[in-house]
Order: C-alpha cells, then structure tokens, then sequence
C-alpha cells in the first residue's frame, strides 16, 4: 500500500522486461551464477554508489558519518536526486547497477520478484544483523516468499489530527473522530463542515480517500490482500462497507469534488495549514505531519489520537523504506555494511542525538524519530523532551500507533494490485461507480495480476 509514495515500480519493470545483462536475470526473479553474491569474509574496499537517497538533514547525515565510518577506506558517492525506477532498470540491464538500493518497501516485492534484487540472507547472518529487533510489519514489507530483500529504514505511521476548537465548537470530541464509531464520525463531519453555495470553506472530515482505503479496511477488521500476498481481497466485505462509509463521509460535506478543492487549496506546509487556520476538522495523517505543524503552526489548537479499529483499539499502517542489494552490484560486502550501520542502534542514536540538538537550539521540543528499528525506537522515545500539551499527546499517540502496526505482504505484482484499488476508488468518488461494482472489477484486474506474477515466479523457483 502506498498512501501516495513511491513510483510505479511494477509498471516499470513490466514495460522495461527485465533483459537483463550479466546476471541473467528473467521473470522467474533468480541470477545465475555469474551475478555477484555476498561474501562475508571479504575485506572491505572499493567504492559504493548509492542510489535513490539523499542526506539533506541532520538525521541523514549523521548516521552517513556513522557508516562511512564503519566503511573504512570505502569511498562513498551518492548519486543525486530521488530514485527513479526507470533508471535503476536501464543501470541494471546494462550491466551497471548501483552498489545498494534505498526504496520505498512497497516496491521491493515486484524489483526481487524479477531478480532485480539479491537475497539478504547471507547479508544478514555474515553482519549479524537482527531483523528480529525490526518492527514486524516493516520487515514483512520486504519479505518475499520467504526471504528478506530489504533492511527496513524509518517507519511512517498514521495518526488522527484535529482542530480542538471546532471539536468543541461542533459539541464532538476527538473519540468520535478517530474511527471507532463510524456513525459518530460521519456525524460530526456533518456538524462541522462549512459551505458556501457548492464550494466548501471548512472540511468537517477528510477520510482521506483513495490512498487511506487500505487503513480503513484494516480497521473493520479486514485486508485487501491475504496474508500469504496471492489472493485479493477487494471486494470483501470490509472493503466494500469502509469504501461506503468513508464516501459517505464526503456526501455528508457536499462531495468530494468540493472536499478536494478545499483541499487541494490548503497551505499544507505553511504557517496558513487548514489546523491554524480553522478551516480542518479532523483527518488521519502520516505522524511527520506532526513535526510540520508544530514547527510552523505551535499555537494551533489541536488535539490528537492513534486512528482506531472499529473495536477502538489503536492501528497503523507501516510504510516507510528499505536498503537492498541490486544484482550485479560490483560491491555487496560493503552495501551490506552499509545497510546494517544505516539502521543500527548506533546510527539512530547519533540521529537522535544531532535532531535533539537542533531541536533545542531552536527552542522547539525534539518529538521523537520512528526508524523502524524497535530497540532503536524505544531508546529514541526516552530522549523525547516536553513540549506541553497538545504536542506531548501527540508523541504519545505516535509511539502507540507505531506499537499497532499492520502491513501488506511483499507480492510480485505491488503496484499492478495498487493502480486497480486507486482506479476503482477514484471511479466512485468521481460518481462513475457503486463501492460494490467498483471493488468487484479491481478484483478481478489485481487477482489476474497477482496470478500472472505469482506464475512466473514459482515457475523460476
């Protein structure tokens, strides 16, 4: 599941076939002999180039320094700009990859079900890397079939935000914005939302629809996709009553055509945000937002929660990125090394350490990092400084929801099954489609995907 990340990784790799020279790699997702395999005697040198990262904060650079460190003589050049897919397949196919991969973990299923990437279980034992200190969810992410592809960086988590005046103002609370109780969630969208004529001047409620679909199903009880990531699960139950309600959300406000302009109108990063300016009830939001709002928005009147199921209990969805190893990297030692040092304890301390200090330096309170490294997390929870109410709730709900996290299984076609539940959700807020004919016809799409891809590779293996 994306939530708005990422590049069609799976698209890419269909379009660009994967004739990949050197390491033979083909739709089966397994290099012959002649690709590079790690080895965990080998003595470190050379060079690494790392691609689809950039250290351009102090949480970046300092785990940077800690790894090159832990490099030795390794020269390190990072190749500018995000990842772009496209890129990386020609780089492979051409017999010229980067040395280490960083990706977003939705993509890594499709990128090493096409042998685009290595195995990381000689990676893993030879640096005595404990995947099991890793946050669950996140090491699912990469896990495909079995075997881990990636080394999971950062997690993103999902919290319920709102503005406390207009809560108050409406008579509502923030219990009854958090997705416990549906009804009371559609209720207070309606008692909070602002229209003049067929425009919108304040969102009641955003549900946050298409990317959030998933988040929702999950709540209910359900996912979109089973466990074992060969089976689509869009027209169940769950999925086509959380499709019903969270539209349902949006009719309550005038539709979402006019939600979206409101929305899309909003001064989301600036010191004008739909929170300080009374113009968002309520939403459910990836925690960095957290940080966003508190550094140009302080004084606004919010008030905060984990999202939860419809049980009321906390949950999340774990996203974030992942460290991998492309096949034929001309330096696999030291991209190991690398992705090991990059998500150590050590590493995320030095992180904290250097956000801490310039979180004081600017008088602002340090909120915490969420790295996806559990051990790291609860180390880093400990250095959080008081910020006062409602930042410290905030905090609080962030490292709750980082605690109840779910995921989507790695699968070989990630972003096949991803563009046919975007395409049925927009089709039904754009009025073409029912939720129950609209999740019907993505089954369909996504579980022939998902058999096609799963096909050619238990036909490699």
């Amino acid at each position: 599941m994306r939530f708005g990340q990422g590049v069609r990784a799976g698209a890419m790799l269909a379009a660009a076939g994967l004739m990949l020279t050197g390491c033979a790699v083909g739709t089966g997702g397994q290099a012959d002999d002649t690709d590079a395999e790690y080895d965990p005697g080998a003595e470190l040198s050379g060079s690494l180039t790392v691609m689809g990262f950039s250290g351009v904060d102090e949480v970046a650079t300092s785990r940077m320094d800690f790894a090159e460190a832990e490099l030795g003589d390794v020269e390190v050049e990072l190749i500018e700009g995000d990842l772009d897919i496209q890129q990386f397949l020609s780089a492979v196919a051409t017999g010229d990859p980067p040395s280490i991969l960083y990706a977003d973990r939705d993509q890594i299923g499709s990128l090493a079900a096409r042998g685009a990437l290595i195995p990381l279980d000689d990676c893993i034992d030879g640096e005595g890397i404990e995947t099991g200190d890793f946050v669950e969810s996140a090491i699912e992410q990469v896990t495909l079939d079995g075997t881990v592809y990636g080394i999971p960086e950062f997690n993103t988590v999902q919290l319920t935000m709102a503005n406390a005046d207009l809560l108050d103002e409406a008579g509502v609370s923030i219990d009854d914005v958090n997705g416990s109780d549906r009804e009371a969630m559609t209720d207070a969208a309606a008692a909070m939302v602002r229209q003049d004529g067929g425009s919108v001047d304040v969102i009641g409620v955003d549900s946050k629809l298409p990317e959030f679909l998933p988040l929702w199903v999950a709540a209910a009880g359900g996912s979109i996709l089973s466990e074992d990531g060969r089976t689509a699960q869009l027209d169940s139950a769950e999925a086509v009553e959380s499709l019903e309600w969270a539209v349902g959300v949006y009719e309550e406000q005038g539709g979402f055509p006019a939600i979206k302009a409101a929305r899309d109108s909003a001064d989301f990063f600036g010191e004008g945000n739909q929170f300080a300016t009374g113009t968002l009830g309520a939403m459910p939001m990836e925690q960095w937002y957290l940080n966003v709002l508190n550094d140009v928005s302080p004084d606004a009147p919010m008030a905060f929660d984990t999202v939860r199921t419809t049980e009321g209990e906390p949950i999340a969805f774990s996203g974030g990125s992942a460290w991998a190893i492309p096949s034929g990297s001309d330096n696999p030692e030291a991209a190991c090394r690398w992705a090991r040092a990059m998500t150590s304890v050590d590493a995320w301390r030095a992180a904290a350490e250097a956000r801490l200090a310039l979180r004081e330096e600017e008088g602002k309170p340090f909120t915490g990092i969420l790295t996806g490294n559990a051990v790291a997390d609860e180390e880093i929870r400990g250095m959080t400084t008081d910020g006062g109410e409602p930042w410290n709730s905030g905090v609080s709900a962030m490292y709750e929801a980082n605690e109840n996290t779910v995921s989507l299984p790695a699968n070989p076609a990630d972003a096949e099954f991803d563009d046919a539940m975007q395409e049925a959700v927009n089709r039904v807020l754009n009025g073409q489609a029912e939720p129950a004919e609209a999740l019907a016809e993505a089954q369909e799409t996504a579980q022939a995907a998902l058999d096609e891809a799963w096909a050619e590779l238990d036909g490699g293996n």
